[in-house]
């Protein structure tokens, strides 16, 4: 699967789950070598024991049960769950290659999910106001089934996104997730498809040169869709 990848770009794929803790080290070491051009860009697709992390807008009040460990995480947005069964998507790449444009890199993330997702017959969208990536669940209401959080250091980004394939949903209910109340959170499982992380990284890595190729372009008018 490396070839689906420039060579400047490093794959790598953990079928074990990495701790949390352990994850950020990696990436804030490999942030700061990236911008000091001595590492290599990367792509890391994973799966974390479970854990709540808070983002830099989290507000006390949205973490209702902490049940797992809490851990402060450095990227934008607020509380979000990951657990066995989501598929997380560390995104570490120089934008000075690149359109400087964090909006634009966020936005391309989102297609990426969009996109991937397109192919196992899921719809799902953004949502004006509303971060993350959103479908109709099996009640016919709106329901996340991927979460986005990034941050960007000498333009150089890090974090990614996460997306449920089967975990335990019940496990969101320590948190409001990214502070919306409102809306529920769904999975591929809970939609009735039955996907491994195996056929996930594949198709999402199909679909990465797509998403490279958006990032040099300018961002788009937001559209809400």
């Amino acid at each position: 699967m490396t070839d689906i990848l420039p060579p400047s770009i490093e794959l790598r794929q953990d079928r074990e789950p990495v701790p949390y803790r352990t994850a950020l080290e990696v990436m804030t070491a490999r942030n700061a070598a990236i911008a000091e051009g001595t590492g290599q860009e990367l792509i890391w697709l994973l799966e974390h024991p479970p854990v709540y992390t808070a983002g830099t807008s989290a507000a006390a009040d949205e973490l209702l049960d902490p049940r797992f460990e809490v851990v402060e995480a450095g990227r934008g947005g607020r509380y979000t769950y990951h657990g066995p069964g989501q598929r997380v998507g560390y995104v570490l790449l120089d934008l000075k290659r690149r359109a400087r444009d964090v909006r634009g890199f966020v936005h391309a993330i989102e297609g990426w999910v969009i996109d991937t997702l397109a192919d196992f017959g899921v719809e799902s969208w953004r949502a004006p106001g509303r971060i993350g990536i959103w479908t109709r669940d099996i009640d016919g209401r709106e329901a996340k089934i991927g979460a986005i959080g990034v941050r960007v250091r000498r333009w150089v980004t890090m974090h990614g996104f996460s997306v449920n394939i089967a975990p335990d949903l019940s496990h969101f209910g320590g948190i409001v997730p990214c502070g919306i109340e409102e809306f529920g959170v769904t999975s591929l499982e809970r939609l009735g498809l039955a996907v491994d992380y195996a056929a996930w990284d594949a198709a999402l890595l199909k679909r990465a040169g797509d998403f490279l190729a958006a990032l040099e372009r300018p961002c788009p008018a937001e559209s809400g869709q």
